[in-house]
């Protein structure tokens, strides 16, 4: 493959993601895009363009080519990012003893993101936290373009 593409559109693309979406990277063009369920669903069962919108056409044209061509491939997705191992990491970062335990307990159990969440501003770390979480996420964007020939 061997294109280029900014690091920053890669993350931006990761991080765009939902339940309901999936972002992709043309590797012809260099281009992302991120199609949602129902525009995959669409062109999956060749609707008809004209009874969408005129703003999904654009989504529904990329679909279909996605679907029909090797020319785009999905970005790292939430499954691939594992936020609550990085949190896990996090949390074994922190120098403070004490501190590390609370934040580590925090993980256990349901509702362990709101709980980790609260604690981290509570404690005043969440800058620490967004900084190693976006080095995180920013170390699997470079492994997945070393992996995929995408320079950056």
């Amino acid at each position: 493959m061997g294109i280029t593409v900014k690091l920053d559109d890669i993350i931006n693309g990761m991080e765009f993601q939902s339940d309901e979406s999936t972002s992709y990277l043309n590797t012809k063009t260099g281009e992302m895009a991120t199609i949602d369920n129902l525009e995959f669903s669409a062109a999956e069962n060749n609707e008809p363009i004209e009874n969408f919108s005129e703003w999904e056409h654009e989504n529904l044209r990329v679909a279909k080519e996605i679907l029909q061509t090797d020319d785009y491939i999905s970005l790292p997705s939430k499954f691939d990012i594992h936020e609550y191992e990085i949190m896990e990491r996090f949390c074994l970062s922190i120098a403070d003893d004490e501190l590390r335990d609370t934040i580590s307990r925090a993980l256990k159990g349901s509702g362990a993101f709101r709980r980790f969440k609260d604690n981290i501003h509570q404690y005043n770390i969440a800058d620490e936290w967004y900084k190693y979480r976006d080095e995180a996420i920013k170390q699997i964007a470079i492994d997945w373009c070393k992996e995929n020939d995408i320079l950056n």
